[in-house]
C-alpha cells in the first residue's frame, strides 16, 4: 500500500466513523436520550491497517467474531491499553480458552456451559471477564442466543461467578425492512434489561442495533451499537 493510498483511507474511515457518531447523535436527540450511546466499531475481517486508522481517529471499541483473526489483532495492538476488545460471534467450546484470555468483554455468552468455561479458563492476574447474555428475542432458528425461558438462571450463574462480571443483554434481531417490527424487538429487549436491572442494579448495557437498524434500537433504549459495514465497508 502507498503512502498516498494509505492517507486516503485513513480520511475515509475518520469521516465514516463521524458519520456513524452524528447517526447516533442524531437519534439520541430525537428520543431525548441525555445519556451518550457507545459505539462498537466491528472489526471482523477487517484488516489491521483499517483498524489502526479507526484507532488513529479516536475510536476504542472494536467488535471481533472470530477467535484466531481476533486473537492476532489484539496482539498486534497490545501496547495500546486504551483499546478495548469484544468478542461478539458465536463461542465454541474449543475456543472459549482464547476469548478468556485476550478479550475485556464477551457479548455473545448464550449458555452456562460457555459462561463456565471462560470463569475457569480467565487468567486470575486479568480483571474479571465482562459479559453480556446474548438472547434470541425474535425466535430466530438461524440467531444464537438464550431463549426468555433460560435467562434467569444464566444471569444467576454469571452473576456468581468470581471471574465473570455481568454487564447487561445483547440480540441480533431476525433480519427485516419493517421498522415497526424492529423496534418491536427492540422494545421487548428492552423491558427484558429492565427486569434484570431490578434483581441485577449493576448492569448497565444493552448491546442491540447496527448499521441498518442503529436508530430504532437507539429509541427503544439501546446503550450501546454495534456497527461495522457503515465504518469498514462490505466484507470481501
Amino acid at each position: 500500500m502507498t503512502p498516498q493510498r494509505a492517507n486516503n483511507n485513513m480520511v475515509t474511515i475518520a469521516e465514516r466513523l463521524n458519520n456513524a457518531y452524528d447517526r447516533i447523535t442524531k437519534a439520541e436527540q430525537n428520543c431525548h436520550i441525555s445519556d451518550p450511546v457507545q459505539l462498537l466499531a466491528v472489526s471482523k475481517t477487517k484488516p489491521i491497517e483499517l483498524i489502526q486508522q479507526a484507532y488513529d481517529a479516536g475510536q476504542r471499541l472494536f467488535g471481533e467474531s472470530y477467535v484466531q483473526e481476533a486473537v492476532d489483532k489484539v496482539m498486534h495492538f497490545k501496547q495500546y491499553k486504551d483499546i478495548e476488545w469484544h468478542f461478539i460471534g458465536p463461542i465454541q467450546s474449543n475456543k472459549s480458552r482464547h476469548i478468556a484470555e485476550h478479550f475485556n468483554w464477551v457479548q455473545s455468552v448464550d449458555r452456562i456451559k460457555i459462561a463456565r468455561r471462560l470463569s475457569e479458563q480467565r487468567p486470575t492476574n486479568l480483571k474479571p471477564l465482562n459479559v453480556l447474555i446474548q438472547v434470541n428475542i425474535s425466535q430466530d432458528e438461524k440467531k444464537s442466543g438464550c431463549p426468555l425461558e433460560e435467562l434467569s438462571d444464566l444471569a444467576q450463574f454469571i452473576s456468581e461467578t468470581k471471574q465473570l462480571t455481568l454487564r447487561g443483554l445483547m440480540t441480533i434481531t431476525a433480519q427485516t425492512d419493517d421498522v415497526d417490527q424492529q423496534l418491536q424487538y427492540f422494545q421487548q429487549m428492552k423491558h427484558c434489561f429492565d427486569k434484570l436491572k431490578t434483581q441485577y442494579p449493576h448492569i448497565d448495557t444493552l448491546s442491540m442495533g447496527m448499521s441498518g437498524d442503529l436508530e430504532p434500537a437507539v429509541s427503544a433504549g439501546a446503550t450501546m451499537v454495534r456497527i461495522g459495514t457503515d465504518i469498514f465497508g462490505k466484507r470481501q
